[in-house]
């Protein structure tokens, strides 16, 4: 049986973006053993997962020079010791170790995966950094999995890597969309109350709804500057679906003070039961500034919500303006405030365009056909059938 290791900074990034993917590998013949630092969303990984062994390495997401270097050894050991076929890693930090440890151990096929470019938003100096380890962890890889084409192309526009080593899994995406959980006919009766009771949605009031971490990357200061400022503020509210993350990409003072004392936006912590949100929402808004491929608009996708969305490349890889979403230039407030007017006037229009978007995410987004070409590039790797 071929031996799998997959890597990721943190546990929620098995737990939310690849869910199901490791259960999938076992299923198919693979051993599995899933890497990442300690957590809290260690048992639910587990119980999703099943048939897996957890390997704790304690990374972290800052730069952590004598931390890293333990982790580079733990990292060395276990490969030595366990022998993998292959290392498969996300993320910058566990990518970086992880490919130079499978290196050095002789792993004998590496991948790595990158679902976005932080770098892409961030100053020169920081650039400059992250830029020399993307090449470094490209370098060392055997394969670079990029999760949208729009990545690809950056990639070869910079010459990070050799083209040959570059494969986009399927259409895109890291994980596809769970249609069954996305579904608005299998949703449980008593998420859906809960959900209506942590928004009291008044009487005939539009919905918009944010899902994801609540940063400046994100555009949240954009989506909350324009529905303040929208004519249609006084007969729809706003929930925001995340959690904050202010050590990292904070939001301005102005933004928290915003969130936290306007009586038409409504801020929910991180929930599991999203779809639950979306099939009470009129609007998914999407405004973020940088993106690999977006998961959340395969979702809303998926339960027929209607998307505004802002034009960056890895969103315009799933959505066509005026077509299947409606699109806004990135960063423009004004942009953005015109287009939630434009959606709550023309809901019927918006409805098309989240019925055109269903058709195209359940023809070639589903999570078994992204599994599926995964395992075949698996085997492709190990001449295995």
């Amino acid at each position: 049986m071929p031996k799998l290791i997959r890597i990721t900074t943190v546990p929620l990034s098995l737990k939310l973006l690849l869910r199901h993917q490791l259960k999938y590998m076992t299923e198919s013949g693979y051993e599995v053993l899933a890497v990442a630092s300690d957590g809290k969303e260690w048992p639910d990984v587990l119980r999703n997962e099943k048939h897996i062994e957890r390997v704790i390495v304690p990374f972290t997401r800052k730069i952590t020079p004598l931390r890293d270097l333990h982790c580079l050894w733990l990292l060395y050991k276990l490969f030595r010791e366990q022998k993998p076929d292959i290392v498969h890693t996300h993320t910058p930090k566990a990518g970086l170790l992880g490919m130079v440890a499978a290196w050095a151990a002789g792993v004998p096929h590496r991948v790595h995966t990158l679902a976005g470019m932080p770098l892409l938003s961030r100053k020169k100096v920081q650039k400059s950094l992250l830029l020399f380890v993307e090449k470094a962890t490209y370098r060392l890889a055997h394969e670079v999995w990029p999760n949208a084409h729009s990545l690809k192309e950056f990639i070869l526009r910079e010459k990070l890597t050799d083209e040959r080593k570059i494969n986009v899994i399927g259409n895109g995406s890291s994980n596809g969309v769970d249609v069954d959980q996305f579904n608005r006919g299998n949703l449980q009766e008593n998420h859906l109350v809960a959900a209506t009771m942590r928004i009291s949605p008044g009487e005939n009031e539009f919905l918009f709804l944010a899902v994801g971490r609540l940063v400046k990357d994100k555009g949240i200061a954009e989506l909350v500057e324009a529905f303040v400022q929208s004519k249609i503020v006084d007969r729809s509210k706003l929930v925001l679906l995340g959690d904050f993350e202010q050590e990292l990409n904070p939001l301005s003072r102005k933004t928290m003070n915003q969130i936290a004392d306007h009586p038409k936006i409504v801020h929910v912590p991180w929930s599991d039961h999203v779809a639950h949100y979306m099939a009470l929402s009129d609007v998914l808004v999407h405004p973020s500034h940088r993106e690999g491929f977006p998961n959340v608009l395969l979702e809303a996708g998926a339960m027929c919500c209607p998307v505004i969305c802002s034009d960056i490349a890895g969103n315009l890889e799933v959505v066509s303006p005026m077509k299947s979403a409606l699109v806004f230039p990135v960063g423009q407030v004004q942009a953005l405030q015109e287009a939630m007017e434009y959606a709550f006037v023309k809901r019927a229009r918006m409805q098309d365009f989240a019925e055109n978007l269903y058709r195209i995410v359940v023809g070639g987004y589903t999570r078994k056909s992204v599994h599926l070409s995964m395992l075949n590039a698996y085997n492709r790797m190990l001449n295995r059938k």
